[in-house]
């Protein structure tokens, strides 16, 4: 599933096109993805200005010039394809559709935005942009951990006394927003932490250095375009390029990447998800 770097990358790339352009029209090619669309989609979106697309958590959000904003969520295998940019950013020429094209966003100038998602675990709604704080799939999120709410106050506060794994604490988006598998593990690696180690026993300087380790493993994926493991593609339609970049996700048996460090990376399961990690310089 595509994790902050790569909605943002995902968002950064559409903000071109879709930013200050009108929805010329919307097609909606079934009644669902994961969740049924919202009563007329289509009608409410046609001519709609798009003031601005910020992410929150792993959505994308469009605010429209009606007082509504469109939430995107990509889910597993969820794509936001340009093609026919006037601008030139996207010379793609449009393609032919796809079976899995389920919507499809025509902007006025002759740009088109494709939601290509083959699994249908993505989701779209629409709701009234004031009550974003209290949207169901928003109301309980974390700080972003690229915002100032997140900071190592407020970390070392948000471990202390929590008996789960720090892998499985960093995981909570009600703690952080955001946060998934690989860049967790990627993290915890360069903080030299083990993933198995329980959060509330990390002590408060080991847990308030986590904050710009976290920060700089979401900056340099951001900076190479996300991971593309699978199927997560740019809005320009290119792969992502960080998982050549991973030190220890998806790297079991591999030998570690810290300089100095002879260990070799040990694959566990936490939660129903695979932990990657060292046990040699991760403690």
């Amino acid at each position: 599933m595509p994790e902050l770097p790569e909605v943002e990358t995902v968002c950064r790339g559409l903000a071109p096109v879709m930013e200050g352009a009108v929805i010329a029209r919307a097609d909606i090619n079934r009644a669902d993805l994961r969740w049924p669309f919202p009563d007329n989609m289509a009608s409410r979106l046609r001519g709609q200005r798009v003031l601005g697309l910020r992410r929150r958590s792993k959505y994308i959000l469009a605010d429209l010039a009606s007082g509504e904003t469109l939430l995107i969520h990509l889910g597993m295998s969820g794509r936001m394809l340009i093609s026919g940019d006037t601008l030139g950013q996207f010379v793609h020429e449009h393609p032919a559709a796809e079976k899995h094209d389920h919507v499809v966003f025509h902007m006025e100038g002759g740009a088109r935005i494709t939601f290509n998602d083959p699994r249908r675990f993505g989701a779209m709604d629409l709701f009234a942009t004031a009550d974003a704080g209290t949207h169901p799939l928003l109301a309980k999120l974390g700080p972003e951990p690229l915002g100032n709410r997140f900071d190592e106050a407020y970390l070392v506060g948000a471990l202390a006394r929590r008996n789960t794994p720090i892998k499985s604490a960093l995981l909570d988006q009600r703690l952080i927003a955001g946060l998934g598998n690989i860049y967790v593990c990627e993290a915890l690696h360069r903080a030299g932490i083990s993933p198995r180690r329980r959060a509330g026993n990390i002590g408060a300087r080991r847990a308030a250095s986590l904050v710009p380790v976290i920060r700089d493993v979401l900056r340099d994926a951001i900076e190479a375009g996300g991971s593309s493991l699978r199927d997560f593609r740019r809005a320009d339609g290119e792969l992502g390029y960080f998982q050549h970049r991973f030190d220890v996700y998806d790297r079991e048996g591999q030998p570690c990447r810290r300089e100095g460090c002879s260990g070799t990376v040990a694959r566990v399961v936490q939660s129903g998800r695979s932990s990657f990690y060292c046990g040699s310089c991760q403690r």
